[in-house]
Formats: structure tokens, C-alpha cells, sequence
């Protein structure tokens, strides 16, 4: 018998299973709730580079650090990427570093702080990981003053 963890998923799932492999439950817990993906996002025309602003998604609440409206959200925000095996490889460069969908794409190891690893679903807020200060909600922000919130370092 399989040790079942308190979500009711089998722990270490992620290392045995393919992300196309895996059931809903599976994939929807690999979310970790940092709210990154919310974060707006810029491309250098020139060298491709991704640059995360501070900037979120009219949809995401930094309190819950979740979508407000998750099962609606493609419709609400045409832009929003939903991810699933088949998006993972055009969307993971849009992804955080941090992400575990990416991670697992690329053949890493989920975050030590992720809540699969820790049980504990406080960790990415606990960590400092979560996006939860210092954000601009985008109604707020005119899209030519984006450069103006891009956040230095890595996401």
C-alpha cells in the first residue's frame, strides 16, 4: 500500500510520474501559490529575455495569492496562458524560474520550499517566495509605464 500525504496525492508523485502522466489533481497541486505567473511580463525584442514587473494580474489577489477567478480566467483575461502538458514547452520560458511546472519541463527538482516537499501549504508564503508586497495592481499602471516596474533579479 502507498503512503497517501493529507491532500490525498501520493507523495514523491512528481518524481514517478511524467507531467503528461499525471491526473488533474496531480497537476493542479504542482501550482504553488506564489502568484509569479500573475506578475506582468515584458520581452527584449532584441535578446528574448523575460522581465517580470511588479505589476500583477487584474485577477490575482495578493492576500490568497491565487487567481479570484480561476475558472473563468481565460475567458476574463484572454491573455493568460493556461498551462497543460501540451502548452508547457511554448510557455516555460514565460514561467518563473521557481515554477514547478518548469522545473519538472526541464527535468529539476521541485523548490525546497514548495508545499508538495514541505506538507505545509504556508511555505511559499512563509519563504518569501509568495508575491504578496510591493505589487501594483495593472488598472493602475498605463501599459507604455510598464518598463518602469520591472523587477531586477530573478523570478
Amino acid at each position: 500500500m502507498t503512503d497517501i500525504d493529507r491532500t490525498g496525492l501520493s507523495p514523491g508523485y512528481w518524481r514517478r510520474k511524467s507531467l503528461d502522466d499525471m491526473n488533474r489533481a496531480e497537476w493542479e497541486a504542482l501550482c504553488d501559490g506564489c502568484g509569479r505567473c500573475c506578475l506582468l511580463k515584458l520581452e527584449d525584442e532584441d535578446t528574448e529575455e523575460v522581465m517580470y514587473t511588479s505589476v500583477h494580474c487584474r485577477l490575482y489577489d495578493p492576500d490568497t495569492c491565487r487567481c479570484g477567478n480561476y475558472a473563468h480566467r481565460k475567458r476574463l483575461v484572454p491573455g493568460c496562458v493556461q498551462l497543460t502538458p501540451d502548452t508547457i514547452e511554448a510557455s516555460a520560458p514565460w514561467m518563473p524560474e521557481s515554477c514547478a511546472y518548469r522545473r519538472l519541463f526541464e527535468g529539476r527538482e521541485l523548490p525546497e520550499w514548495h508545499p508538495l516537499v514541505t506538507g505545509d501549504p504556508e511555505s511559499p508564503r512563509k519563504s518569501g517566495a509568495a508575491m504578496t508586497t510591493g505589487l501594483t495592481p495593472e488598472w493602475e499602471v498605463d501599459d507604455d509605464d510598464l518598463e518602469d516596474f520591472v523587477v531586477k533579479g530573478v523570478l
